[in-house]
Formats: C-alpha cells, structure tokens, sequence
C-alpha cells in the first residue's frame, strides 16, 4: 500500500538551494509553503530583489512567508496550519529554535555542504577548497538544537578537479544536495533510513567569510595560497598589493620552483602569468583584477605596464 505524500514545508533561500527545491517539486511529496529571507536592496540602486527560493516558489504557486522573526508564536501558528510532516533546510540562512526543530511530526532535515563533522558551519564549500580537501561532498543531517551536529541520514562524495573554485564547485554540490535529499525521503518512507551518529571530535568549523580574508600572506606555501585563491573565487576574492594598487587574483598555478627571493617577490612576469615567490615553491597568478576594472588575463593586465622583476608583491596596503 503506497503511503500518502509528504506535506512538506520548505526552507531555504540562496541559489545553493534551487536544486533541492526543483527536486521536491518534481518528486511525489507535497511542498505544501516555503519559508525564506525577506527580499533585499542590491546593485548600486539598491532595488528590492527577491530570493531565487521565492521566484520559483512563485512560479509554482505555493505559499511564501519571508519573516523577519522566527521566534514568534504567529510564526509558529502560520507553519503549524500547514500541518506539515517534515520540514527541509537548505540554505536558509537562520538558526532553527527547538519549538520549529520539533512542530513537524518528523522533525527537520538540513541538506548541509560538506562531508560533516568536517566544515561544521555557513561556508562548508569555501572551506572545502581553502583546505584542500581531496572529497568534498553533502550530508543530510537531521537537525538538532546546535549548527550542524545532528545525526547523519545520507552522504554523498565527490572528488574535485584540481582548478576546482568556490564558484564552480557549488552547483555541484547543489545538484549532489538534491539527489541526496530524494534518497533521503525514498528510504524515510521505506522505513530504512538509519541515523548515525556524528563523531565530533572530528569536527572542524566553517565560519562565514569576510574580505579581510582574501589578503594574500606570502609567508605561506605555494599550494595553501593556491587553495585560498581558489576557495575565494567569486567571493570574497584574494587579493595583495601590486605597484601601490590593490589588485584581485585568480587562477592560480603551483609551480614546483625553489628561490632564494624572499616571499612575496615578483620572479617573472609575462603573458603567462606572474612568477611570485613563497614560503615554499612558486605560485603562477593567471587571471587579475585590477580595482574598478574587470578580471582579466595576466597578458591584459601588463598591457601598458611593465613589472620589473624583484619587486615585492604587499600582503598590506602600502604606507
């Protein structure tokens, strides 16, 4: 006898969360509302942009609640009237308190970034790449009172490609997200998810990140500054000091290359890229962006200067 379909109600706001939602939409449970951020002022004129959760929640006709708090007894009573079974997070972008954790029959589930207990917090996949970690991945988690420590219910693994970015590794994992969630649901209905417990001594944290850390530290070696390149690219992007000019980089390239030059110095530049000097090895910068122009190849950018080499490349800006 088949089971009735899942009412559930749907959390989650950044494009991270689109798969997931297409998913459910087109799979045999109910989304019976969605719950997302309120819409906000972007661009330089500040015009009111909705969420891509809310686009497509529209598109679909189901019900939208963009709170502004999400501890309020109105709050809970709008959710409580959709008599959902289950909720589902991704991406949202707020802590649950335990009255929603607990106001589903079957609690809440999390479809979380990364291979947890590792990267534990709201940038799994910057981190991923910024440690350099050979399988990345997604776990469904069901959700507790503390960030990202509930049980496990699915994981799913991949391995990255080596030039692997912020950027192009997260609809990866959003579309990984997606298809483990389905498999999540189809083994909760079949009676056959079994939760494991996660081992938090393994935990590491994956906290947001903020411009400050993109300032390249040449006193590293060459492949962990390639990793947080990578791991900043689209944002918040690495950048150091060129000639007195704060310029962003990206696509970076270990060279396996000793020198005597201290960290930091420009070994050669050319169309190829620019040769720096680290800790340890060399590191190739192949892409730019210099402030308030475009990003642009090594070749563009020296179109019209020419960078001597044996000057320094700043971690801080210039005095």
């Amino acid at each position: 006898m088949e089971r009735p379909p899942f009412r559930i109600i749907f959390m989650g706001t950044p494009d991270f969360a689109v798969p997931t939602l297409e998913a459910l939409l087109a799979g045999p449970d109910r989304v019976v509302a969605v719950v997302t951020q309120p819409d906000r002022p972007k661009g330089r004129g500040r015009k009111m942009v909705a969420p891509p959760i809310k686009i497509l929640a529209e598109k679909h006709n189901i019900p939208v609640h963009q709170p502004t708090k999400i501890k309020t007894d109105d709050f809970q009573n709008t959710l409580r009237n959709h008599a959902p079974d289950l909720c589902v997070v991704a991406a949202y972008g707020r802590i649950l308190p335990p009255q929603l954790l607990t106001l589903p029959p079957l609690g809440c589930i999390n479809v979380h970034g990364s291979l947890l207990p590792r990267h534990r917090g709201a940038a799994p996949i910057q981190w991923a790449v910024i440690k350099g970690d050979q399988e990345v991945g997604v776990t469904i988690i069901q959700m507790d009172e503390t960030m990202d420590t509930g049980d496990i219910l699915v994981q799913r693994a991949i391995t990255p490609a080596p030039d692997e970015t912020a950027g192009t590794l997260f609809p990866k994992i959003a579309q990984l997200g997606s298809q483990a969630l389905m498999d999540t649901l189809k083994m909760l209905s079949d009676g056959c998810l079994l939760p494991t417990l996660q081992n938090h001594e393994q935990a590491t944290a994956a906290p947001l990140l903020s411009k400050n850390d993109g300032v390249i530290d040449w006193n590293h070696p060459a492949h962990e500054l390639a990793c947080l390149i990578r791991g900043l690219d689209p944002w918040p992007t690495a950048f150091c000091w060129i000639t007195g000019k704060k310029v962003q980089i990206f696509s970076p390239e270990v060279v396996f290359q000793q020198t005597k030059q201290s960290p930091g110095t420009l070994l050669r530049a050319d169309r190829e890229g620019l040769l720096v000097a680290t800790e340890k090895n060399c590191l190739l910068i192949k892409e730019l962006k210099p402030e308030g122009k475009r990003r642009m190849s090594c070749e563009a950018f020296l179109n019209g200067q020419n960078l001597e080499a044996g000057i320094k490349l700043l971690s801080g800006e210039p005095r």
